[in-house]
Formats: C-alpha cells, sequence, structure tokens
C-alpha cells in the first residue's frame, strides 16, 4: 500500500515535496505500508516506511543508511520524512544523512507506550478502566527488539545506527527504553515525556538510577514544550504543587537530572520550546533533535574550497567524515553524489588537480559504483587523455551497461560499434 499526501496544508508546508517523494501518477509517494504478525504482541502490526531516493534511483552505489524509528508514527510520519528528505539533498548530502524511517502505528497506544499499569494527573470514574488497559510498554520494547528491528535489518540495507522518537506517552516509553534498555538505540528522542505518567515512577526510577548508569556513545534529546498558564515561568513552576503543572514540573526534574549526571557519558541536551504547547512542539523539537544528533555530519564549505585547486578539499572531507564517524560510531563516508557534483563542478572551473583528487576519492570509497568510473571518465576527456577516458568508462560499463557510457566509448573511438 503507499503512502499519499493530500491534505494541501501539509502539502503547504513541504514545500520541497520534489525532493522527498516520486511522482507516480497523480500521487506524490512518500513511503510505503507494511505489516508482520507479532507472537509477543499477539496481532498483526501495521509500519510505514520511507526509504531514501538514493536507495531506488540506482545511480549511485548501493549503501546503507541509518534508521529512524517512530511511535505515533500515523501523526509524524509525514513531518519527519520531510525533515530527513530536505536536509540531507541540501547540498549533497551535507546536513543528516539519508535515512531509512520506520513510522509505527498504533493499535492500542495506552496499552503499548506506558511502561506501568497508571491512571490520569486528575483521576475520573474512568481511571480504574485506563490502569486495567495500560502498562505493557515492557512487552511493546520487546516487539520492538525482537521482532519489528531484525525485520527491517532483514529487508533494508540498514546501518547500525538507530533513533528512537516519541512524543508525549511516546516520550515516556523512550525516556523508559533509554533507562532499562540503553543498547537498543544509539540516539533517543523524547519530545514533551510524559513524566507525570503513574505518579511520576519512571522520573523516581530514573532519580535512582542515572547517575550510575553509562552511556558512552549514546545521545538523548529532550524537547519542553510551553505548558504553563500566562501567569507561571520555567523557575516559578517548580515551586507549584497542583496537578495543572505536573507535566512540565516532571520533565523539568528529568532536565535538571541528566544534566547534573554528565559522569554518565550520556551526550544531552534540553531545549525548552516557550512558543509551542504539547501539540504543536513535534514538529520544531523533532528539527531540533536531528540537528543535534548529527551536528558533527553537518559539513559547512567555504569560498576557498572551492577556489584553491589542490586536494586540500579531499583532505577536508576526509578528516570532516572520519570525525562524524567517530562520534556515530559506524563508518560515514563522504557521499558520493556530493563528492561527484563537488568533482564535475571543478572540471567546469578547469580545476583539474582538485576534481581528480575529489573523482579518485569517489572511486576508492564505492569502486562498486558505475557512476564513480563514469564520471572519472568524463574528467580524462575534458583533460584530452583519451586512453584513460576509455579505461574509465569501459570499466563503468562492466559494473552496469548504460547507453549514456557505451554513446561515449562510441564518440571518442570514433566508430559505432568499439570493442569492449
Amino acid at each position: 500500500m503507499k503512502i499519499t499526501l493530500w491534505n494541501p496544508i501539509l502539502l503547504s508546508v513541504f514545500v520541497t515535496l520534489s525532493y522527498l517523494a516520486k511522482a507516480q501518477s497523480n500521487n506524490i509517494v512518500i513511503g510505503h505500508i507494511d505489516s508482520l504478525f507479532s507472537k509477543t504482541l499477539n496481532e498483526k502490526r501495521k509500519i510505514w516506511v520511507h526509504l531514501p531516493d538514493s536507495y531506488q534511483n540506482g545511480v549511485y552505489a548501493k549503501r546503507r543508511y541509518p534508521v529512524v524509528y517512530l511511535l505515533d508514527g500515523t501523526s509524524h510520519f509525514s513531518s519527519v520524512v520531510g525533515m530527513i528528505e530536505q536536509l540531507s539533498s541540501v547540498n549533497g548530502n551535507t546536513i543528516y544523512p539519508e535515512m531509512i524511517v520506520v513510522g509505527i502505528a498504533n493499535t492500542n497506544r495506552l496499552r503499548d507506550l506506558t511502561p506501568t499499569p497508571g491512571g490520569e494527573m486528575i483521576p475520573s470514574a474512568a481511571d480504574s478502566t485506563r490502569r486495567k488497559n495500560s502498562g505493557g510498554g515492557e512487552k511493546f520494547t520487546a516487539f520492538i527488539e525482537g521482532e519489528l528491528i531484525p525485520r527491517i535489518d532483514s529487508l533494508y540495507p540498514t546501518e547500525p545506527y538507530k533513533v528512537f522518537i516519541g512524543h508525549s506517552l511516546g516520550g515516556l516509553l523512550v525516556i523508559n527504553t533509554l533507562i532499562h534498555h540503553p543498547n537498543l538505540f544509539n540516539a533517543y528522542v523524547a519530545i514533551d515525556p510524559s513524566m507525570w505518567w503513574d505518579d511520576q515512577k519512571l522520573l523516581m526510577t530514573a532519580k535512582q538510577v542515572i547517575a550510575s548508569q553509562k552511556y558512552a556513545g549514546k545521545a538523548l534529546f529532550m524537547g519542553i514544550a510551553n505548558t504553563m498558564e500566562s501567569r507561571m515561568d520555567t523557575l516559578r513552576v517548580q515551586a507549584d504543587t497542583s496537578g495543572a503543572t505536573k507535566h512540565i514540573r516532571s520533565i523539568l526534574a528529568l532536565d535538571r537530572l541528566l544534566k547534573a549526571n554528565r559522569q554518565t557519558g550520556l551526550r544531552y541536551q534540553g531545549k525548552y520550546y516557550g512558543l509551542d504547547d504539547h501539540s504543536s512542539v513535534p514538529l520544531i523539537a523533532a528539527y531540533d533533535a536531528l540537528h543535534f544528533l548529527f551536528d558533527a555530519y553537518s559539513l559547512k564549505l567555504t569560498d576557498q574550497d572551492y577556489e584553491e585547486d589542490n586536494a586540500g578539499l579531499v583532505d577536508k572531507l576526509t578528516t570532516h567524515f572520519t570525525t562524524a564517524s567517530r562520534q556515530l560510531g559506524y563508518a560515514v563516508k563522504p557521499p558520493e553524489s556530493l563528492v561527484n557534483e563537488l568533482g564535475s563542478y571543478m572540471v567546469s572551473q578547469k580545476k583539474f588537480k582538485k576534481a581528480e583528487s575529489l573523482f579518485k576519492l569517489n572511486v576508492a570509497n564505492y569502486p562498486a559504483s558505475y557512476n564513480a568510473y563514469d564520471s572519472y571518465g568524463d574528467y580524462f576527456v575534458a583533460k584530452k587523455d583519451t586512453i584513460s577516458a576509455l579505461a574509465h568508462f569501459r570499466k563503468s560499463l562492466s559494473l552496469k551497461e548504460t547507453p549514456a557510457t557505451r554513446k561515449k566509448i562510441t564518440a571518442l573511438l570514433g566508430r559505432a560499434t568499439p570493442k569492449k
């Protein structure tokens, strides 16, 4: 099944949908719906899956991708996919890496996203029913760990880097997973988490165990919405004892706890959004979270990088992505598309030393890419080195037969049927 965007409001938000979606018929397609039967939960579960453009376009070498696992998937799928697709295509993949997005659709949200049975902040007649139907978070986590993640890893080319994003009760489950299953994900994003749940039981647990935990190599971003009355601020609210402020007081208490325990090795950022409430905060918080998680990936090129005709740009790219690899914990190569575009630009500017160093880098990093050899062949054509150009075009054809490359060989040989 295809997932389509038809709401004109959504379409107006994502003004660059041409980057994130492929036009098929009259629909804008951003993903597909898959399903699996969970033995753990004893039910069929739907998942929404977005695959990066480079996974499907076939131009560049096959590669692997980090994966975002998104709770309340049907509510947040389009916005998260839109941000990732837009910001992984700016200047050739230099803000975020391209990522697979897995949106987990709900069947029984209260049951799955609450780690312990609990009720509302303000008890009601239906509170006892809610308690009976909540508290299945650990079982749901077991489904994610034992069934969903292995399924995604078996179907798609995934990197060993996983991000877990949740809002509200979903944020509560994210924090619960960080505390009790810290190695399940590499990065955690809790957006306005419901830390008040079950009389702040998870918050109490965090106060008991966080200081002694080891989170080296893990990251957490927590977004905090403004859910206070206008007379309150983030300082005065901490002294309040009313049920109306328990939500934000609980989150602020967790924020203080995390900031006070830097010795755990957790890379943490908490951010308060004074202009956003509980409903509006997911969009901006997810945006900031992804910037925080992948700050080492973001690359800034200067005028000097483009002007000088030497191999300095390749050195900069290599050093930059080596640093990103250390932070993210897996090998991150300079994106083939970025390096290819830079090399082609340098050829057009007749900066041949810089261009050759870039094409060499791509061939070294992506030896199975027909495009890398084809582009390197174009460089030799510009240099009027026919022998080297033919060698690279033939190497490209050995990896994949393409009419465009075949025509280039024909033109260089000056006859219709060149020898391979």
